[in-house]
């Protein structure tokens, strides 16, 4: 198993997702509160009907920490996928991007809760 960073302790929690660019916030609550939470072995992504689980990895680019992950889970019981980045911005929020693989993406920002 690969030595995690000090760096992902700023990442590690519950996170809500309080914004997305592609879905308006009635959607992202849609089953249940979106969240993002990471974590060593429990990471995870809930938004509308999607939830996914997440393999994160953890880095520094340009001196800036950040998280990477793909993941795989279902949206209304279908299989889906994709890949997804992110990093703590300048005012404490986790900004970052996700991409379903062969369909949408979305830039997304969450607070801590």
């Amino acid at each position: 198993m690969a030595k995690v960073p000090g760096s992902a302790k700023a990442f590690a929690g519950r996170w809500h997702i309080v914004e997305m660019d592609k879905w308006d916030s009635d959607f992202l609550d849609l089953v249940e509160e979106a969240y993002l939470t990471l974590g060593k072995s429990d990471s995870e992504i809930a938004f509308g009907a999607l939830k996914g689980f997440l393999d994160v990895r953890y880095g520094t680019r340009d001196g800036t920490a950040y998280a990477e992950f793909s993941w795989e889970g279902h949206d209304e019981n279908d299989p889906v996928c994709g890949r997804g980045w992110a990093m703590i911005s300048t005012a404490g929020r986790l900004v970052g991007h996700i991409y379903i693989h062969n369909g949408d993406d979305s830039g997304f920002v969450c607070e801590r809760g």
